[in-house]
């Protein structure tokens, strides 16, 4: 059977999460997108965990309703970096909870900050059988490659047991393949959420080939043991990242790699500091020209919610307008949940909506789309071409992406070669934290960051911005 699923989000227990992620409203926003298995995040922190034992059905098995959980947790180790565990069962939960105790608070933060190494927890992981892999690995703060230039420098002997790396919204599979060293893990896709509402959770997910759903299920998708993997990617282009492109941090001016190295990493305009970003930051750590995907490697798609690409399509300022929901909400009572009509809803059943919505949402399935790429802190953002926002698109007809160098890429198939039939899908049914506003919010910490969220989410929902461009805080 195939399941969609994003393993990685956080509980109202961590600092910059609203209040409402809690797991009944997780679990019925999950369905809504489409995702039958979903991360139970901060599984040691002691309230939540609580929380997850009156959800779960038995020690193995967290259900409400149709959305399975599975114990999953982001720990912070002594270098910064990011690391994520999938575990078996709530009793391995609360052995990780006893053997991580020792070396940090985990009670202050859902996400705790350990005094270990990488290595250390992967050991730890592989004691308890958990599945351990970094997360958004690519990003400059937090993640692997802001601190090591290889799996190896940071997990050591153990290298080997990882099985997984969370790409994060700065990547894709194009960028990550670069690094041969990468080519035998597992990408995964994750929304990283900290708040449980539809342009937030699973806004980036991966879809599986599984027996069932269960953790068991799931490592032999994730080990691809017995023929079962991930069999598609979802998540946003890499360009809309904040730091995708090297840019001042104050002025947002951009640079490509000479010239920030020319200029000493500083601005000349503004005399700010230039920030490397991502792009780059692949570009010295690749030993391949362009990437070679194994033959495991499933597709990625470039998508982003459903609301968003609603928005967009009609021009309105804010996901939250009459307009938006009321076709957000036609889509997803007649097909069920996003996933459907975002992917495999045939275009003439999407006409039950604005002719410029269903152009949207068939230009993101083919990457007909213009890129403007962030840097510096500063977000980048799409835009459909032209003769997309009123025309019918024709057959084979693309948008112009950004002219630059930097913000091409290959034209991402059609989500028509992603669709497994009509005959397939009877037989099987079908940020990274990197948000302006949780870095902001986790900075201010505890209750005072979590009511900055909220405000902050809805004063850009309700603010004027072009026509087009997405909220900054949803990226």
């Amino acid at each position: 059977m195939k399941v969609n699923a994003d393993l990685h989000l956080h509980s109202r227990y961590s600092m910059a999460c609203s209040e409402k992620m809690e797991l009944p409203t997780i679990a019925r926003e999950a369905a809504k997108k489409g995702m039958e298995l979903i991360g139970t995040g901060d599984c040691i922190h002691p309230k939540w965990l609580e929380e997850i034992k009156k959800a779960a059905v038995s020690d193995e098995e967290i259900r409400i309703e149709n959305t399975f959980f599975i114990p999953t947790t982001e720990i912070e180790d002594n270098r910064r970096v990011h690391h994520l565990l999938i575990l078996p069962s709530i009793s391995k939960a609360e052995e990780l909870a006893e053997a991580m105790a020792p070396f940090g608070d985990l009670a202050a933060d859902g996400r705790p900050t350990v005094k270990l190494g990488g290595l250390e927890i992967a050991e730890i992981a592989k004691d308890i059988g958990a599945l351990v892999g970094p997360c958004h690995a690519f990003t400059p703060w937090t993640a692997l490659y802001a601190y090591h230039d290889s799996l190896e420098s940071c997990y050591g002997d153990l290298t080997d047991y990882i099985s997984f790396l969370e790409l994060g919204l700065s990547a894709d599979s194009s960028y990550a393949d670069r690094i041969s060293d990468l080519h035998r893990l597992t990408f995964l896709s994750n929304s990283d959420a900290h708040s449980p509402w539809t342009n937030k959770l699973a806004r980036e997910f991966t879809q599986f080939e599984v027996p069932e759903i269960t953790f068991d299920g799931l490592e032999k998708a994730i080990l691809r043991k017995e023929g079962y993997k991930a069999t598609l990617n979802v998540g946003f282009f890499p360009q809309e990242g904040k730091y995708n492109q090297s840019a001042c941090i104050k002025c947002f001016t951009q640079y490509s790699l000479p010239e920030a190295e020319a200029h000493s990493w500083r601005c000349p305009e503004c005399r700010g500091t230039i920030k490397k970003g991502v792009f780059d930051r692949v570009n010295e750590l690749a030993d391949l020209d362009e990437p070679e995907h194994p033959d495991h490697r499933p597709p990625y798609l470039h998508l982003i919610p459903l609301a968003e690409i609603i928005q967009m399509a009609l021009g309105h300022a804010s996901i939250q307008t009459k307009g938006v929901q009321t076709a957000w909400n036609a889509l997803i009572e007649r097909f069920g949940n996003e996933v459907e009509a975002l992917i495999y809803a045939e275009p003439e059943a999407l006409t039950i909506v604005d002719r410029k919505i269903v152009n949207a949402i068939l230009a993101f399935r083919n990457g007909d789309v213009i890129i403007h790429p962030g840097g510096g802190g500063q977000y980048g953002w799409l835009e459909l071409p032209e003769h997309l926002k009123t025309e019918k698109p024709e057959p084979g007809k693309t948008g112009k992406k950004e002219n630059t160098e930097k913000a091409g890429g290959p034209k991402q198939a059609s989500l028509f070669d992603l669709n497994p039939g009509k005959a397939e899908k009877e037989e099987t049914e079908n940020k990274d934290g990197e948000e302006k506003g949780e870095e902001e919010g986790e900075e201010r910490g505890g209750k005072e960051g979590e009511e900055w969220v909220d405000k902050e989410e809805e004063k850009l929902e309700n603010e004027e911005k072009p026509a087009g461009q997405r909220s900054l805080f949803d990226f």
